[in-house]
């Protein structure tokens, strides 16, 4: 008899600066995704060496499988992500859902189980799991999200890159002018369209330039068309984190049995 799938939401953190956003990408580039590490199982770290040196890569690289995989299920897990991030952008929590199938007579993971063994697998990448739930089979991590909230956060003040603490490169933007001090900007929505918190933050920092007046802001509101924005006033990636992902916590009880 087949046992039937237990569905789960876990939220999850990673640094994003060495990915290609969270969503999954062929595993022949040179940058992949979050996804690929939380769940593919066919990605190779050949991918990083180079033509010249192919034959020794495939002795010095060993196939590396990856975290879900190693937890054996009867059918691939898949992650249904909630949030999507790009390039660069970091996650403080973020969440997917994910079904699985054991082989007959195994029992369901507890959460505390699929949290240890997921990031036991995930070793060394900088990826964590942070905590998981069983939830019922109807559950969706994107469309049951009531809001999703961003963080970008800005050092004002820097006149060169040498000025940026060491601990923070990566973690945020530091455009020119005013005293050295960091500001962070709150978004919270249940949805945002492609790059919308960047184009905003940017958008501010232009106006606080000068490079914008706030009537072009106008403008470019009545346009209604993300073409239109001047691509060199868009905030870089290494500001931006996902701070969390909400839901109703009725739809987190984890008294819910396996299969329900």
């Amino acid at each position: 008899m087949v046992s039937s799938p237990t569905r789960y939401l876990v939220f999850f953190q990673y640094f994003g600066t060495k990915y290609s956003g969270v969503m999954e990408t062929s595993n022949d580039q040179s940058m992949v995704g979050v996804q690929n590490y939380l769940e593919s199982f066919r990605y190779a770290s050949l991918i990083h060496c180079n033509k010249l040196h192919w034959l020794f890569c495939i002795r010095a690289c060993p196939r590396k499988e990856k975290a879900a995989q190693n937890l054996k299920p009867v059918v691939p897990i898949k992650f249904c992500i909630s949030s999507r991030t790009d390039t660069g952008v970091h996650a403080l929590c973020n969440s997917a859902h994910l079904d699985i199938q054991r082989a007959p007579g195994k029992p369901a993971f507890s959460e505390k189980q699929l949290v240890y063994s997921l990031n036991y697998h995930l070793k060394p990448e900088p990826i964590r799991i942070l905590n998981a739930y069983r939830v019922t089979n109807s559950f969706h991590a994107r469309f049951s999200a009531l809001s999703r909230t961003y963080i970008y956060r800005l050092l004002m003040g820097c006149t060169h890159y040498s000025e940026i603490p060491v601990f923070e490169r990566d973690l945020c933007w530091a455009p020119t002018g005013g005293g050295l001090e960091f500001w962070e900007l709150k978004f919270r929505s249940r949805s945002f369209v492609y790059r919308q918190v960047r184009r905003m933050v940017g958008a501010l920092v232009a106006v606080g330039q000068g490079k914008l007046t706030p009537h072009h802001i106008k403008e470019l509101l009545e346009i209604k068309d993300s073409r239109a924005f001047p691509s060199n006033a868009m905030a870089p990636p290494s500001g931006l984190f996902l701070k969390s992902v909400e839901y109703n916590e009725a739809d987190l009880d984890t008294t819910v049995a396996p299969g329900e």
